[in-house]
């Protein structure tokens, strides 16, 4: 039996199954990240009830803390975090990207600076998989080279090219019967090196494909027109990963174009800071409209918050600084995101994909460019902070 299967198809939108040593995974699907085994401020129960089919865990940072080692004697990732579906493991590579100051990048490896306890670790390609196979996810990704969008065609061409031959040394490596390998297209922006790099891939030949070294500061216009370039090239018979993208919109037009699995932070990131998903697009919790709202924040939605409390009391909680704001907050965001994804196969298999596409731009305004950047700016500093507080801990302990 091939392990994915097309159901139907509605233009270059596709609904499909792809089979899994932990059951069937429906597509289009959007992964919700549990970089360190948790979907931050959820549980498992939680993940059930809203309908994720699958999660992600993050290689690189689960071999940092509890370590592979840990998780391998504990049952797994499946074991270790509670959770019977299907799990898809990244391998660290878009921490070659997100850490730049904490790596460098070499021939045969990517060698980190824990951002923990600055420890040195060396993720080589074989490493990388051999990692994964401790975990035991149901899908693994190979070490990669993603470059940012700023770099010049030099660049990117060269990351592309290594992103081959390490592709080639992880699937050599790669010997856990029932996990599935995919293979990782990188190119950037040029649509000359994104043909190659499925061509190089998809010699190699694996069960499933994905689209990397998008959604890494482009423009949202040619994020689209790449990733539907790329997902034209790739083999019919087989799934179509995006890595990183998460905004309802680009899900929408990304499934348009053909694409059939996704993942990012976007949904639990901007929950925690009271951004929610409504109809009409984001509103902010936290802010004064929200104060003395009798019903919940989207009327419309029938998820486990709105259903139980009202816009008022999630202001509330922000602005007091409660934890389960945060919960809250995180529940309604990806079940905005996962009954999205929903209502795009059922409308697939109905043949009327091109209806829901357009009824829902004409309802769901999402943020212009330049508030988008400057909210992930405000994010990005955020971070920086944190570490260098981390790092200051870190140092004031030493020196005790």
């Amino acid at each position: 039996m091939s392990v994915f299967g097309i159901a139907a198809t509605d233009g270059r939108a596709r609904a499909g199954i792809l089979h899994t040593t932990h059951g069937p995974l429906q597509t289009p699907a959007f992964m919700p990240v549990a970089t360190q085994g948790s979907v931050k401020a959820v549980d498992t129960r939680d993940l059930r009830d809203m309908g994720a089919g699958i999660v992600l865990g993050n290689t690189y940072h689960l071999y940092l803390r509890p370590g592979v080692n840990v998780i391998e004697r504990l049952g797994g990732l499946h074991g270790f975090m509670g959770w019977d579906a299907p799990i898809l493991t990244d391998s660290g590579g878009f921490q070659g990207f997100s850490l730049k100051h904490l790596r460098k990048i070499t021939e045969d490896a990517i060698v980190f600076k824990s951002h923990v306890d600055g420890s040195t670790h060396t993720f080589t390609p074989e490493a990388a998989v051999e990692h994964q196979q401790g975990l035991g996810a149901d899908i693994i990704m190979p070490l990669d080279v993603c470059p940012p969008a700023t770099d010049g065609r030099q660049s990117v061409d060269a990351a592309a090219r290594q992103t081959t031959r390490w592709a080639e040394r992880s699937k050599a490596a790669h010997t856990r019967a029932g996990q599935m390998l995919f293979g990782i297209v990188q190119g950037g922006l040029d649509p000359d090196l994104r043909e190659r790099s499925v061509g190089e891939i998809a010699a190699i030949g694996f069960p499933g494909y994905a689209i990397g070294g998008l959604s890494v500061g482009e423009p949202k216009s040619e994020m689209h027109h790449v990733a539907g370039l790329t997902a034209g090239l790739l083999p019919e018979d087989s799934p179509r990963y995006l890595m990183g993208v998460g905004s309802p919109e680009d899900l929408v037009e990304c499934v348009a174009r053909g694409v059939d699995m996704f993942d990012c932070v976007l949904p639990t990131r901007i929950a925690r800071n009271g951004a929610l998903f409504v109809s009409s697009g984001r509103v902010n919790v936290d802010t004064s409209p929200f104060r003395t709202q009798e019903q919940p924040v989207d009327p419309c939605c029938t998820c486990y918050t709105c259903s139980n409390f009202s816009a008022a009391y999630l202001h509330h909680l922000f602005r007091a600084k409660e934890i389960l704001a945060y919960r809250l907050a995180t529940i309604h965001n990806l079940q905005f995101v996962l009954r999205l994804m929903s209502d795009m196969r059922q409308a697939i298999v109905n043949g009327e994909f091109e209806a829901l596409r357009t009824s829902f731009h004409r309802r769901f305004a999402p943020p212009d460019e330049k508030t988008r950047r400057c909210q992930k700016r405000k994010w990005l500093d955020s971070r920086r902070r944190s570490r260098s507080h981390i790092r200051q801990g870190r140092t004031n302990t030493n020196r005790g």
